[in-house]
Formats: structure tokens, C-alpha cells, sequence
């Protein structure tokens, strides 16, 4: 990487997006160095198969590695594929664990904090790069005079929620090329730029859970944790019987096995009692939450503020209260109750398009 223009490094999936992020950089003057992350995860070809034409389950596959170093070259700009197989694995085990928990984990937002915005970040300051890119619809901008993380101009892909846990200094070695894009302005990019990635689909779901059988991957690392229990009605009364918890999450309504004779929901799951507790729709409501672990990307608020609070990815950000309480650790009162406020999911806090910080629902 021996240029006088500045150097970055690019985390290419070989997907459409990443793979227009590094053509961007690569026009705009950018010195660009390709990498590929290789996580030992493989999809099944039968699984690819059966997503259809229009969708990609997963990525960091053999051919995505093969379609990021087509783009790399066609660009004739430096690839290479980094063995993150051991860090990825800790990933799955917090997957497992969370679930055994009778949590719902969010494995992205651990994969950009830890891999593509840690050991990927490492491995760019290690080689002198400038700036880590990938291709998040998400945006970085200079306020008040330090760098603010913000929502991507396309709302519908929007990936700021999952980005929350980026620290705060890497924000100035950021950058987001196709932030103040949409997808279809994206592929139009694409195909502009005669990338033989244009219309690829778009990757869907957890890329390690491919079939979407999230209890398959707990119960192949966690086996142990698969004990049956008692099933509770909200009045507290045994209606059936559930082979684990970790086949469980708040909210769900298929797949439960019992007829109450009016539709029921997950509301609650007692680990401590290995317990799955049902009831009505509007037992999934409710207007407050706590959460641990609050990383901060703005100075962190000495005392209650205002804010939208987003509480899953697909979920609509809702003006809510927050109050800072000890330990790292917030209180958030909604406007109005949310439905189905799950344990393990994160918390994101905007003001408007900025995202102040976050935090996992307790």
C-alpha cells in the first residue's frame, strides 16, 4: 500500500453492495485494498437452491469470495481473504449462549463490532491504511465538530441500528461509500460500473443459519441445554410441555404445539425455571425497558433525554425517555407501549437521523 493517496481498506463480501463501495472509493482516488473475511461458514447447495433466483441466504461462502476477487481484479487493486474462522466461532458460541439464556441475540451487530470494525479495523492500521470502508446504508458526518453516525438515506435499508457498537474514535476512519444511496440506485451503479455482480440477490437472514433453524445451531453447541419444561397459560396454569427454551422467542406464535382455543403468544421465558410462558397479544405490550451495556457514541448524558428508540431492526423507532442509571445501564420509558420488547435484542437511541448510542435489552 505505498501511495501518497489515502489508503483504505474495503471489507468485501462480493456482494453488490461492498463490491460498489470499493468502485467508489476506487474513482473518488482512494489508494483500496480489498478484504474478504472468511469464517469457516459454508451454505449448503441445496439450501442456495432452494432461496430461489432472487435470494442469497448467507454470505462469506466460497463463491462470494470468488465474486469479491472478480470485482478486486477487474479494479486491479490488492485482495485478500483473512482467516477469521476462530473469532466468527465465538460469535455462533454467543449466538448459542444467548438463546440457552432464553435471550434473543443480534449476531450483526456483534459481527461489526468485534470482526469487521475490530479485527478487520486492526489488521488496516497494522498494513497503514487511512480508513476502513464496507457497504452499510448507513453515513458519517462531521457535527459540532466531531464525527456522527447516521441513518442511511434509504430508509428501508437502513443499517445504523446494527452499527451502534462501532467506537466512537473509529467513526473519523470510517467510511460508508453508499450511505446516501438506495438499493436501486446502488445497482444502477453496478451496472454502470460492468460489475458481474449487478444483480446479484441480496443476502438474507443470519449467514451462519442459512435454513433459518436457529435451535438446529444452538442445539449442535449448547446439546445439554435442551431440557424439557412447562408450558404456562398467564394465569399461571401447566398447558403443555416444551423440549427447551432455546426453540423459543418473545413474541413467537407458530410452531407452539398448544391450542388455547384464542391465539397466544411467547410473552415470557423464565430460564432461571426453564418455563415458556403464553398469553394474548396484549400481554406483549409494554411501555418500558433496561438495558446493559450502553455504548455511547455521543458524550454520555448526565441525566434523562429524549429520543426515538428503535428495539429490533425492523422495528419503527419511537419517541421514548431515557435516564442513564448506573453501571452502564438505561431505564426507557416509550410514549406509548411497544409490543414484544425481547431480552437480548439492542436498543438504539436516534435524534432524528443521528444515532447516539445503544444498549441490550435486559
Amino acid at each position: 500500500m505505498s501511495s501518497s493517496r489515502p489508503r483504505v481498506i474495503v471489507a468485501m463480501s462480493g456482494g453488490v453492495d461492498s463490491s460498489v463501495a470499493a468502485c467508489l472509493l476506487h474513482e473518488q482516488g482512494y489508494d483500496v485494498t480489498g478484504l474478504f473475511m472468511r469464517t469457516g461458514i459454508h451454505e449448503p447447495e441445496e439450501t442456495a437452491d432452494a432461496c430461489g433466483p432472487d435470494r442469497h441466504r448467507g454470505c462469506c461462502s466460497a463463491a462470494d469470495a470468488s465474486d469479491a476477487r472478480a470485482v478486486a481484479g477487474r479494479l486491479n487493486i490488492p485482495f485478500f481473504a483473512l482467516n477469521f474462522k476462530d473469532d466468527f466461532d465465538r460469535i455462533i458460541d454467543y449466538f448459542a449462549d444467548e438463546y440457552v439464556h432464553g435471550r434473543t441475540p443480534n449476531p450483526c451487530v456483534m459481527c461489526n463490532e468485534h470482526l469487521k470494525f475490530g479485527k478487520l479495523a486492526d489488521y488496516g492500521r497494522a498494513v497503514g491504511a487511512d480508513f476502513i470502508a464496507t457497504g452499510h446504508y448507513a453515513r458519517i458526518e462531521p457535527r459540532d465538530g466531531r464525527h456522527c453516525l447516521l441513518r442511511g438515506v434509504d430508509a428501508s435499508k437502513d443499517q445504523s441500528y446494527v452499527l451502534f457498537g462501532v467506537e466512537r474514535e473509529m467513526l473519523a476512519h470510517t467510511l460508508f461509500p453508499i450511505g446516501h444511496l438506495t438499493k436501486a440506485e446502488v445497482r444502477a451503479e453496478a451496472r454502470r460500473l460492468g460489475l458481474p455482480v449487478s444483480d446479484k440477490p441480496d443476502s438474507v437472514d443470519i449467514c451462519f443459519v442459512p435454513d433459518r433453524n436457529y435451535a438446529r445451531v444452538v442445539r449442535e453447541r449448547r446439546p445439554e441445554a435442551f431440557v424439557e419444561g412447562p408450558v404456562l397459560d398467564d394465569a399461571g396454569r401447566e398447558v403443555g410441555r416444551h423440549a427447551g427454551i432455546a426453540n423459543y422467542t418473545i413474541g413467537q406464535r407458530q410452531g407452539l404445539g398448544i391450542a388455547l382455543g384464542l391465539p397466544v403468544y411467547v410473552t415470557r421465558i423464565d430460564p432461571a425455571s426453564n418455563t415458556i410462558i403464553l398469553g394474548p397479544r396484549d400481554k406483549l405490550a409494554s411501555d418500558t425497558l433496561t438495558a446493559r451495556r450502553v455504548h455511547w457514541l455521543i458524550d454520555p448524558p448526565a441525566g434523562p433525554f429524549r429520543a426515538e428508540v428503535k428495539i429490533r431492526y425492523a422495528h419503527r423507532a419511537a419517541p421514548a425517555t431515557v435516564t442513564p442509571l448506573p453501571d452502564a445501564r438505561v431505564e426507557v420509558r416509550f410514549d406509548a407501549p411497544q409490543m414484544a420488547i425481547t431480552p437480548g435484542q439492542a436498543a438504539v437511541f436516534y435524534n432524528d437521523d443521528h444515532v447516539l448510542g445503544g444498549g441490550w435489552i435486559e
